[in-house]
């Protein structure tokens, strides 16, 4: 009995321990925010574009539906009016004198025509990484954000970015009458969680908070404000 039970106990003890936390993410070295609408009859390629994005390691795609086309005959299920205001901003950061669909921001920077594979691939790859470090983790029911300092940037905005992993619609009428449109990392709502300095910092806030209109994951942005929008960083929640 007694060897039976050391040969039991030092096999235990050779196994590897495992950590407490999973393994953190990759770094999210660019973000791709995708504009679209369920009445847009160039989106749905676009928007399969965006769920293939969503897949990469260290790229954050996000799908942001918008409701300027809603009077073309069918109301977007997933659209918000912030939304639409959203991308106007883009727009005037880059002097653009209407909002079109699909249409892609890469970074909170470049806005570029979003079924264009080619170009989004290429200009993903020249924006480079991020310049500050954002982690983000859980810890009983608080989701924990942690930022890295950064003594050469300016004060910018922490996002948090409830959003729906995968959500099929069925779109009733419009252009794009009977088909379906599957959206990845859907967003529902951007919550202003605070301002950072530059210098490191940690913020937290409930877990609820990310639990909003069917959302099942969320993301973090660090983004600067005024006329540049630049994103300086970002992080998946669990599960991106």
């Amino acid at each position: 009995m007694r060897s039976t039970w050391a040969v039991w106990l030092a096999a235990a003890l050779a196994l590897p321990v495992r950590p407490a936390f999973a393994d953190p993410a990759p770094p999210v070295r660019a973000v791709v925010e995708m504009f679209t609408s369920q009445g847009c009859s160039a989106c749905l390629s676009a928007d399969r574009l965006a769920g293939e994005f969503s897949r990469e390691p260290g790229l954050l795609a996000l799908t942001v539906p918008v409701t300027y086309w809603d009077y073309l005959g069918w109301k977007d299920t997933l659209a918000e009016h912030a939304f639409d205001e959203r991308q106007r901003a883009y727009a005037v950061q880059n002097r653009f004198h209407q909002l079109a669909t699909p249409q892609a921001v890469v970074s909170g920077r470049e806005l570029i025509p979003g079924s264009d594979r080619g170009r989004l691939s290429r200009l993903i790859a020249e924006s480079g990484t991020l310049p500050v470090r954002v982690k983000v983790y859980e810890h009983n029911e608080r989701i924990v954000i942690d930022i890295d300092a950064d003594s050469t940037a300016r004060p910018a905005e922490i996002w948090l970015v409830p959003v729906a992993r995968s959500r099929p619609v069925v779109i009733g009428r419009g252009a794009n009458e009977g088909r379906v449109a599957v959206y990845a990392n859907v967003v529902r709502g951007f919550h202003r969680v605070g301002t950072w300095t530059g210098a490191a910092a940690r913020f937290e806030l409930s877990r609820a908070t990310a639990r909003i209109g069917g959302a099942d994951g969320y993301a973090v942005l660090l983004q600067a404000g005024g006329a540049n929008r630049r994103i300086l960083g970002a992080a998946k929640g669990p599960g991106l």
